[in-house]
């Protein structure tokens, strides 16, 4: 009988092994070959799923997204609304080994971004959806005294994605700094929040 392959779980092990090569080694290491090799595939088996790095790229970018955005979605949002907060900001940052492997793709990939429509539009589209569900939860907590207004919301959910994006960069490239800028993320959340 033939083995059954579930192409979308290859895929999604082809795109774990793009992500941590280009953690560990930055974007140019990426190929078919150092892919092949990182996932234990010959390439051959690595363009039966994409054909190009670039399709590699794309994937593990898209892959990113919906890590972040499944953690996201799991944050008890019963919580009161300026833990919810902390918690979803926390959900995006390099607080750990695998969180850190995914910031420094993502970071990678970011810079890629700026010369590839492709990653580029994965990039724009996650920091769609991500503030789209940020404003859309901070209008149905409201502040005190009733709904908040759709503009606000949404210049209160860019201003918590400024700040998770800087916060992910000085996470990578100091960690040792972590408890000190997890007070500062106290902090300008407490400003931010007051501010609305």
């Amino acid at each position: 009988m033939p083995k059954t392959v579930d192409r979308d779980e290859q895929r999604r092990q082809i795109g774990a092994a793009v992500l941590r090569l280009a953690s560990e080694q930055g974007l140019d290491e990426v190929s078919v070959r150092t892919v092949a090799a990182a996932s234990g595939r010959s390439p051959g088996a690595v363009q039966k799923y994409f054909r190009t790095k670039d399709e590699m790229l794309t994937f593990a970018a898209e892959l990113v997204g919906e890590r972040i955005e499944e953690r996201m979605a799991a944050v008890d949002f019963g919580l009161p609304p300026r833990e919810a907060l902390r918690a979803l900001v926390l959900a995006a940052l390099p607080v750990d080994a695998e969180r850190r492997a995914e910031a420094a793709a993502q970071l990678a990939f970011a810079a890629r971004a700026a010369h590839h429509p492709g990653l580029g539009a994965i990039r724009r589209q996650v920091d769609q959806d991500v503030r789209t569900l940020l404003a859309d939860w901070l209008a149905s907590v409201g502040h005190g005294s009733g709904p908040a207004p759709a503009a606000d919301c949404l210049a209160l959910a860019d201003g918590v994605i400024a700040l998770c994006d800087g916060l992910a960069l000085r996470l990578l490239y100091a960690p040792d700094d972590r408890e000190a800028l997890l007070r500062a993320l106290d902090r300008a959340l407490d400003a931010l929040l007051a501010s609305c």
